[in-house]
């Protein structure tokens, strides 16, 4: 046995190390203890008072987006539950969100629907228009709807602007800014600066995902791919807005254009400009639109010096009570491909290999779903896992079950992969779908050592010994390995797109190459079947088995929930329940990312993500508008 005296600066780090270690555990404790406590209370909530209030005459739904609109929730449960009750920094399903709308629609007791913007988020418009489609067909019912907000940003415009009348504060703003995309680039800081060699893998001069690690700033073909579909998504916008608000598209691209002189006329007062546009029908503060409201017809709230309301998740938790899920009854299954697409097992908000194919495959072993929704919400990844999930979706056909896809917001490159195989894909227009190509990204470090005075040398058996190894140069044989196993994966792609389309190789090839596309754009080139949402997947599914209409169930097919969560999510849309984690949840809060922070670990989080491989084939789009 023997003892090895460790140097200063062994020591010295060492001593930090276990500094570091021992205050994570303890931060870690003690947030675990204050969460214990909260579940505490909640249980103490729940069990000292109702469910949920009945319902009374005359109610406005405030549907108070506040939060992030999502396919699926990505958080625990305890966490969304916790964020729910508070009502920030929540996740809100879009489908919920659509229940909840339908509902009201019919609903005796909900006279008015009141918008609520402020603190909104969506990552594209695709999901956004189904919202608008849905407050669309509320407003049939001669129910009125108003839209406040403290701001507007264009994506919650979109929404507000379906509403009867748009009121904001006068101490609010709405600036439409159109649409771009702008990435950072890191050449010179990874190859110049640091010294390390960045190799790059592709097929397809528009397969642009990884260009910020070769190059200063976006090549040509970038920059022109990307003005494409955002110029087609931008006009529909334009429209949609313009259709609701009965202003000419013209004339918004005009103030738009216009600003600096329209501004100036109006002292800078962003409120005033967007009321003179005619983009808002009033400038109220909340009170006032309190008060609007009691004289518009709702019911008085006269102990919370309010109008009689009800919001939107507590609502939800009405409208899930009232719905008994039918036994062995016929069912159209849905299963979400939401987020990134990864090897193994992932949790929800992100796509596994391993765990999105075992969601589709429990739904083609489940003898009373007979057709299946596969929706889609995602900018792709591995090329191995796509392919999985693609095999459960041709295993699914082939047992006489159809699948439809439903593209949301972004279906590109991997996401395009496990959509390809569906008896229909449907597509919003403005879904960004496409990008059907892949790469491969390497990285050396020989130069970045030697600035520090590391070399690397030794001896193998075969020229391919050390060809991997991140400390070696990379040669040419290497390159040529790694670019013929690229070729080939293209070509698979390729090959199985033209395939399922029912194209040509070469057709496939001309509107491949990378490119990204709007949905409408992609319906032209025959990559996808039709426009519609969800709802339409599911007729279309429901359709194909032969189902009759209202003769069978909807269903989410995911992790099942335990008692003790599903405890947990009923009651965090109980009201009490709210009022009360919203006075003891600020301790937990925490310090956000800026979104240049984002951006830059995102990106550099691309450069250690080999999965143990020396190299990966990858079909992803970075998308960011």
């Amino acid at each position: 046995m023997s003892t090895a005296q460790h140097g200063p600066i062994r020591s010295f780090f060492g001593f930090i190390w276990s500094a570091v270690n021992f205050t994570n555990h303890l931060v870690f404790n003690i947030i675990m203890l204050f969460v214990l406590l909260i579940i505490i209370a909640l249980v103490f909530a729940g069990m000292s008072s109702k469910s949920f209030a009945p319902l009374k005459d005359k109610t406005a739904l405030v549907l108070d987006l506040e939060g992030q609109l999502v396919e699926q929730r990505t958080a625990d449960t305890i966490s969304t539950a916790i964020a729910e009750a508070q009502g920030e920094g929540r996740e809100i399903q879009l489908r919920d969100l659509i229940t909840v709308i339908e509902a009201a629609k019919t609903d005796p007791k909900i006279s008015h629907l009141v918008l609520n913007t402020d603190g909104f988020e969506a990552s594209g418009m695709a999901s956004i228009r189904e919202i608008a489609k849905a407050l669309q067909d509320f407003k049939t019912s001669k129910k009125p709807v108003y839209a406040f907000a403290n701001s507007y940003e264009q994506k919650q415009y979109l929404l507000a602007a379906q509403a009867d009348k748009v009121y904001m504060d006068p101490e609010g703003s709405f600036m439409p800014e159109g649409l771009g995309r702008y990435r950072l680039f890191y050449r010179e800081a990874l190859q110049d600066k640091l010294g390390l060699d960045v190799h790059l893998f592709r097929v397809g001069e528009f397969k642009s995902a990884a260009e910020p690690y070769i190059l200063d700033a976006a090549s040509a073909e970038s920059k022109e791919a990307d003005l494409y579909w955002m110029n087609d998504i931008w006009q529909r916008y334009l429209t949609q807005v313009g259709k609701a608000r009965n202003i000419d598209p013209a004339q918004i691209t005009l103030a738009i254009n216009d600003m600096p002189a329209r501004l100036q006329a109006v002292d800078g007062n962003l409120a005033q400009w967007a009321l003179d546009e005619k983009w808002v029908d009033g400038l109220k503060t909340a009170y006032e639109m309190e008060q609007f409201l009691v004289k518009l017809g709702v019911a008085e709230d006269a102990e919370n010096n309010t109008f009689q309301q009800i919001d939107f998740m507590e609502y939800l938790g009405h409208v899930n009570s009232r719905h008994i899920a039918p036994a062995n009854k016929d069912t159209v299954a849905i299963v979400v491909a939401q987020g990134e697409i990864t090897d193994g097992e992932q949790s929800p908000g992100t796509v596994g290999g391993e765990s999105t194919s075992a969601l589709i495959r429990a739904a083609r072993e489940d003898d009373n779903v007979k057709a299946l929704v596969l929706r889609v919400d995602s900018p792709g990844g591995g090329v191995f896992p796509s392919e999985q999930i693609r095999r459960e979706v041709e295993l699914t056909k082939a047992a006489g079950k159809p699948v439809v896809v439903s593209m949301a917001n972004v279906a590109a490159s991997g996401g395009y992969w496990i959509s390809m195989n569906a008896d229909r894909i449907y597509a919003d227009e403005s879904t960004v779908t496409g990008s059907i190509g892949i790469f491969g990204l390497m990285i050396r470090a020989p130069r970045a050592l030697e600035k520090i005075g590391v070399r690397s040398d030794g001896v193998t058996t075969t020229p391919w010994g050390g060809a991997f190894d991140i400390s070696r140069p990379m040669d040419e044989p290497t390159k040529q390995v790694i670019q013929s196993v690229i070729n080939h994966g293209y070509s698979q792609f390729i090959g199985k797109v033209s395939k399922a389309r029912k194209q040509t190789y070469e057709q496939i090839d001309s509107n491949a190459r990378g490119r990204v596309w709007s949905g409408a754009q992609a319906k032209e080139k025959g990559l996808v079947d039709a426009m519609g949402g969800i709802s339409d997947a599911v007729a279309d599914a429901a359709a194909r088995a032969k189902l009759g209409k209202g003769a069978f169930d909807v269903e989410y097919i995911e992790t099942p929930m335990s008692p003790f969560e599903q405890f947990l999510e009923n009651l965090s849309r109980n009201s009490a329940t709210q009022g009360l984690v919203r006075n003891v949840s600020p301790a937990l809060g925490f310090i956000n990312q800026t979104a240049l922070g984002r951006q830059v670990s995102g990106d550099l989080l691309w450069l250690n993500r080999q999965g143990g491989k020396p190299y990966n084939a990858v079909a992803h789009w970075f998308c960011a508008f």
